[in-house]
């Protein structure tokens, strides 16, 4: 199913295409249970994604190797 969701990170929004049923994405909305007992099916980018909203590319911009202190963006 297409989740939309708004990064914690940057602000953005994105929308990706999830494996998963709107009744498994009720439960987790409604606490009942951990994410990861929800989505056991999901990658850990995936489940993120639901959690933050933050991409893969997101992370991976925050932490790039090499950037210094001083870099970061907060």
């Amino acid at each position: 199913m297409q989740i939309t969701r708004m990064s914690m990170l940057t602000g953005k929004t994105h929308t990706r295409e999830i494996n998963c049923t709107q009744a498994e994405m009720d439960l987790y909305q409604l606490g009942f249970g951990p994410i990861q007992h929800i989505f056991p099916n999901l990658s850990d980018d995936d489940r993120e994604f639901i959690k933050t909203g933050s991409t893969p590319e997101e992370w991976a911009e925050l932490f790039r190797e090499g950037d210094e202190e001083e870099d970061l963006p907060f």
